[in-house]
């Protein structure tokens, strides 16, 4: 019997010739991040297994609101020094994690990466095995190692033609409304069809951001020319791609014909909800503030579309809109081309990259009552400030459209 993805990096890792689900294995991991150094250091470890494979990506309460924030970057320099980490991205430097990351060529096919962040997830995009491994970072950064039982496969099949003006975003969004935010729970999920080739890298990277919105261990794409396109002059090492064999056995598999798809958002309270937004304009759900940025949907070709609607109009008056590219990196392309200019003169407020607005830790918490409508990952209460706030999921286009009209609307209209 054949190998999924996982199942064929797990083995690799593990120095062994297959791999099953349910088997477990101890395997070497290929890079981690330093969020656990303190605890390492208070057990008395006075070095990591390699500086080099470690990054440290200060991106959420970047630069800090408080003192004891403050204070906490104080101490994180401190453990960089001592623990001789290299690759450190402070505020200003770097950007957001799962981007940064990528940038600086942490992600290769086949890797396999055990990072503290719960949206770790994102570099599947990259036909890597990339995990949330908060609770054992610490043995992640003595040994280079970490226990995994592998995972169950699960298939998604994205057939048709993606139409116009629907992007990465309305494609999980329309899967997770249809399966469920738990159909990827301890599994490893592979995103394959015409649809999944058809994406660009960063609507790809979308749906691999948000795989731990379905439980997901591993949301793995097929690596293909645009893949290596991104990688080249950012991985340094070789790498060959990672292909499922044909008699691989999958716990489920899912298909989805995408040719009907329109834009879609999630209502609040979960990415589950998804509902086609044509549905949703009747409502004339106002509001408050409109999010373009986080680790899901702040890329170039994100904040390109969103300057495309932007152009020549004006943010509502009664709505404040907030951007945060996903790197500085981002940033500065997006500065060179126009985009944060166009973004400006429409009346959006440009922040730096950072979590911030995204997990309601500061720089666009929602008050009581208030509605936002965002191109991040979560709408759970109180994610973005307030319990009695409400937040919708979009794509950055009806993200934009809606920081026009005031009001959640179709972005097909204002194309």
């Amino acid at each position: 019997m054949g190998m999924t993805i996982a199942e064929k990096i797990l083995a690799a890792h593990g120095g062994v010739d297959t791999a099953k689900p349910g088997q477990y294995l101890w395997c070497k991991v290929d890079a981690t991040s330093g969020h656990r150094l303190g605890d390492l250091e208070a057990l008395g470890v006075d070095r990591v297994w390699d500086p080099d494979k470690v990054f440290h990506v200060d991106d959420h309460q970047a630069p800090p609101p408080t003192i004891a924030a403050a204070n906490k970057v104080k101490e994180l320099r401190r453990l960089i020094k001592k623990y001789e980490i290299s690759n450190y991205f402070e505020y200003g430097r770097g950007g957001i994690l799962h981007q940064v990351f990528a940038e600086h060529g942490m992600y290769a096919p086949g890797d396999l990466v055990a990072q503290c962040d719960s949206h770790s997830t994102s570099g599947g995009v990259f036909n890597a095995c990339v995990t949330n491994a908060n609770l054992d970072a610490v043995h992640v950064l003595a040994f280079g190692e970490l226990w995994f039982r592998v995972p169950e496969t699960v298939r998604v099949i994205l057939n048709g033609t993606l139409p116009a003006w629907c992007v990465g975003k309305d494609v999980i969004l329309k899967v997770a409304s249809e399966l469920g935010t738990d159909y990827g729970l301890y599994k490893s999920v592979e995103y394959v069809g015409p649809v999944a080739s058809q994406m660009s890298l960063a609507q790809r990277w979308t749906v691999s951001n948000m795989g731990v919105e379905v439980g997901a261990k591993f949301a793995i794409f097929e690596a293909d020319e645009k893949t290596d396109a991104f990688l080249a002059d950012r991985v340094n090492r070789p790498y060959e791609h990672v292909t499922a064999d044909a008699d691989a056995s999958y716990e489920a598999e899912y298909e989805f014909d995408l040719s009907d798809l329109t834009p879609m958002v999630a209502r609040p309270g979960d990415p589950g909800n998804g509902v086609p937004v044509e549905g949703v304009t009747g409502e004339r759900v106002k509001v408050d503030q409109a999010f373009l940025g986080s680790c899901t949907n702040a890329r170039l070709e994100d904040l390109e579309v969103a300057a495309r609607i932007l152009e020549g109009k004006q943010v509502h008056p009664d709505v404040r809109m907030l951007v945060s590219p996903s790197s500085q990196e981002v940033f500065g392309e997006a500065l060179k081309a126009g985009y944060l200019e166009t973004l400006l003169e429409a009346g959006a407020l440009v922040e730096h990259s950072t979590c911030g607005p995204c997990y309601g830790g500061h720089l666009g918490v929602l008050g009581d009552g208030e509605t936002c409508i965002s191109s991040s990952n979560r709408n759970f209460r109180g994610r973005m400030g307030s319990p009695l706030a409400d937040v919708w999921l979009a794509s950055p286009a009806t993200v934009a459209a809606s920081a026009i009209a005031g009001e959640i609307v179709d972005p097909r209209d204002y194309l």
